[in-house]
């Protein structure tokens, strides 16, 4: 292990005795054998001074000294109101963009370093003091010479090292806990780390986060939902991000939005269209949607439109990824718990030898008296970790694909009901799902669907052809140096092309329920195989 993890180690103990987190920690109820352990902690056998903080603020402030990981899973949390007491849900909003700043003359020196010229020379106006500062970089208002309000991002200095050993503990735990729970296989935490580990390297890297915006921008454009702002790509570099200057109300500040007569239920339902607009529509969806990075655009409050920044952490989903969640949130929301139990089973999140009956079962106990309450109530959160319960018994595992989706769904519906506490999440999402459904299996879909199908046969024939000549290749001294094609020849191509088509064409449609995908490969190899065997 190197030294600076174990260093980092130390410095994390430091700070839970500091802001006493163990107190916070066996305040919960716990099991007696985990209670326990405060007897085993050597700073708990002394009497301590009380600590002048409330419980809020000595989260905030903790997570705050331990770092861009912290404040990240501090900045998640912020937005869970329906889980968290009021007083440490207000405290960790500061976390979203009120992390002290570091250096101004630091951020100066390392601009001029990655645009190789002065300051000077690029801005005609250069604001000193932060506009804002979070978790892994601080933006500074400018004014670029030709004119264009601005503002520059730069990365925070010296944030590899104490990302690598936070990370490196993390894993640690991880394989520790797969090593000794096998409840804790199912959940994959080390695959869940390591995507993890991307992802906050990835928001290190802000050309690839202009990159992100420009696709996010592209996606929206014209749109009355979202609004990105532009790019400025002249002046972007690995550590610096220059883009256009933004005004308008953060979405957190309720009294502002009020003032302005915003249509505060409209706002929140469109925050929900967005979400299923990027994940359904566009696979491409702003992954950190937390408050700090969420705007209100003042030019028309009756139809408010958000902007977006920060879009450092983007997600996509496979087509296979879109259609199971798409069936099983209709199955959901219609207590349809059979087809719920069937679409884990088949998208392999439980063994296929699970007893549809029972899992069945084990659902509906979970989500009945959820549904006994009314649809805005309704809070995923405490769904998923009811439905995690029936982990244990039916071997269930998390997708670490999913967790970024997870996170922005939590984030969207937190962020949803602080707007507009009755948020119907549902009869928002219902309709725009319904015609996601419809326009998947529309003439014009299937159509360009079987164009793209049809265009990859060339590709695929070549590739089993050559497969097919080298496992002949022993045989080959055998065989004549030539064979006259019988006359049915044309007919066995032709046979070939129709059972490729068929293949391409339900495979478009999808799968035959249980059955899968294996009649359209089954025709499709067929097809393939006729076609390469008479050329």
């Amino acid at each position: 292990m190197k030294l600076l993890a174990i260093r980092r180690l130390f410095r994390i103990q430091r700070v839970v005795i500091r802001y006493r987190l163990d107190d916070l920690l066996f305040a919960l109820p716990l099991p007696w054998w985990l209670l326990s352990l405060r007897y085993a902690l050597p700073w708990r056998w002394f009497p301590r001074k009380k600590l002048e903080l409330s419980r809020g603020a000595a989260l905030r402030l903790a997570l705050q000294d331990l770092g861009p990981i912290f404040i990240k899973f501090g900045q998640i949390l912020s937005t869970r109101r329906d889980l968290l007491p009021p007083d440490i849900a207000d405290e960790l909003m500061l976390l979203q963009d009120r992390v002290p700043p570091f250096d101004p003359e630091l951020a100066v020196k390392l601009i001029e370093e990655q645009l190789g010229a002065k300051i000077s020379e690029v801005f005609s106006r250069f604001d000193i003091e932060p506009l804002a500062s979070a978790s892994v970089a601080q933006v500074h208002a400018a004014k670029l010479k030709t004119g264009e309000e601005v503002v520059v991002k730069v990365v925070r200095p010296g944030l590899k090292p104490i990302i690598g050993s936070d990370l490196a503990w993390l894993f640690i735990l991880a394989k520790t806990a797969e090593r000794l729970s096998a409840d804790a296989r199912l959940l994959h935490p080390v695959d869940v780390v390591s995507d993890y580990e991307k992802t906050i390297y990835d928001e290190l890297d802000l050309l690839r986060e202009a990159a992100n915006a420009s696709q996010l921008k592209r996606n929206f454009e014209g749109s009355p939902l979202l609004y990105v702002p532009q790019i400025y790509w002249d002046w972007c570099r690995p550590k610096v991000l220059v883009m256009e200057r933004i005004y308008g109300l953060q979405v957190t500040d309720l009294a502002a939005l009020a003032d302005q007569r915003t249509d505060m239920k409209l706002l929140a339902e469109r925050g929900v269209e967005i979400f299923f607009t990027q994940v359904f529509r566009d696979s491409f969806f702003h992954a950190d949607m937390h408050p700090g990075n969420i705007f209100v655009s003042t030019v028309s409050p009756w139809s408010p439109q958000y902007i977006a920044i920060d879009c450092g952490i983007v997600g996509s989903l496979t087509p296979e990824d879109q259609d199971y969640l798409a069936r099983n949130l209709f199955a959901f929301f219609k207590r349809d718990y059979r087809r719920v139990a069937q679409l884990h089973i088949d998208s392999g999140w439980v063994p296929a030898n699970t007893k549809l009956n029972e899992f069945e079962a084990a659902i509906r106990t979970v989500c009945e008296p959820i549904f006994e309450k009314p649809l805005k109530e309704i809070s995923f959160g405490q769904v998923l970790m009811r439905l995690f319960q029936t982990a244990r018994r039916f071997n269930m595992e998390v997708q670490p694909q999913l967790v970024l989706l997870q996170k922005t769904l939590l984030n969207i519906e937190g962020l949803g009901r602080q707007l507009y506490p009755d948020l119907d999440l549902w009869s928002t999402a219902q309709p725009f799902l319904e015609r996601w459904m419809r326009e998947r299996v529309s003439p014009k879909t299937l159509l360009r669907n079987l164009h793209s199908q049809v265009e990859q046969i060339p590709h695929l024939a070549g590739m089993t052809r050559d497969l097919l000549e080298r496992m002949s290749q022993p045989h080959a001294k055998n065989q004549p140096l030539a064979v006259r094609e019988p006359r049915d020849g044309w007919f066995l191509r032709l046979l070939g092309a129709g059972h490729v088509v068929a293949g391409a064409l339900l495979a478009t449609v999808g799968p035959l329920g249980s059955i899968g995908y294996w009649p359209a490969g089954i025709l499709l190899v067929v097809g393939l195989y006729l076609i390469v065997r008479r050329s």
